[in-house]
């Protein structure tokens, strides 16, 4: 017998389109007070099309995040579930990485996810239960060429989410990190181009021979895929889940 869902108030973070649309979508179909957040503001019509709140931020900015979770605060009255998923990409080799977008990218990825976790723990402790689940990817267990902020940002977080889960045990909060290979997102489509460019090599090759080639299953993944994985582990079900990483990978790290 299936366990009713208990509604929640959720923060989900880089919600305009991909993995942050379809969670914010699912969590709203389970009826969850959701909080979308994204700096674009294309993503006031696809959270209000879901049935959540739009919140305009950018998470690169400290204040921005703790303003986000206060936001979600007052007006639903705290926070439950908190999914760090904001992220970027950019392609280069170390040697021509520039130093701004390498601060970027960590800022957005690795501390706006520590802020908005440190925002949101009063509010979990208090109330005696939460759950953080952390978009990671494929790269925070394994390295790519021409990623290095990416993968540097993806591993950090795979740390968080342990220290996390250790502190929050006995607070009945739980830290968990998903690591999907690629998924079928817009951030991915863009991938496709700046690897054919610094490979050298047409998009289909890029998807045939640089994405896929370590998977088992040869495709790409569905956000709505990655949207089930963290509803189960926002769940009252997965309360015994806690500091592990969810491979969703396609039988990439199988070998």
């Amino acid at each position: 017998m299936s366990r009713a869902i208990t509604p929640r108030v959720a923060v989900v973070t880089g919600t305009s389109s991909g993995i942050g649309a379809a969670v914010v979508a699912h969590f709203c179909q389970q009826g969850h007070q959701v909080l979308a957040v994204d700096f674009n503001p294309d993503g006031r019509e696809v959270a209000e099309a879901a049935g959540a709140v739009f919140y305009q931020a950018d998470l690169t900015d400290a204040d921005a995040c703790r303003s986000a979770v206060a936001e979600a605060v007052s007006r639903f009255g705290g926070v439950d579930i908190l999914v760090n998923n904001a992220g970027i990409q950019h392609v280069a080799s170390i040697e021509d990485f520039p130093e701004a977008k390498w601060r970027q990218i960590i800022d957005l990825m690795l501390t706006a996810p520590f802020l908005l976790t440190q925002a949101a723990w009063p509010s979990m402790r208090e109330k005696g239960w939460g759950r953080i689940v952390n978009i990671a990817s494929v790269h925070a267990q394994v390295a790519s060429p021409g990623k290095a902020a990416y993968i540097s940002a993806k591993h950090g977080l795979i740390g968080l989410t342990k220290t996390a889960a250790l502190e929050g045990g006995a607070q009945g909060i739980t830290a968990n990190a998903l690591c999907p290979a690629y998924v079928k997102t817009p951030l991915v489509d863009n991938q496709i181009a700046d690897q054919a460019k610094l490979h050298g090599m047409e998009e289909q090759e890029v998807i045939e021979q640089i994405m896929l080639k370590n998977a088992a299953v040869k495709r790409l993944i569905d956000p709505a895929e990655v949207a089930e994985l963290v509803a189960y582990l926002t769940s009252d079900a997965a309360g015994a889940v806690t500091g592990s990483s969810w491979n969703i990978d396609l039988g990439w790290t199988a070998q």
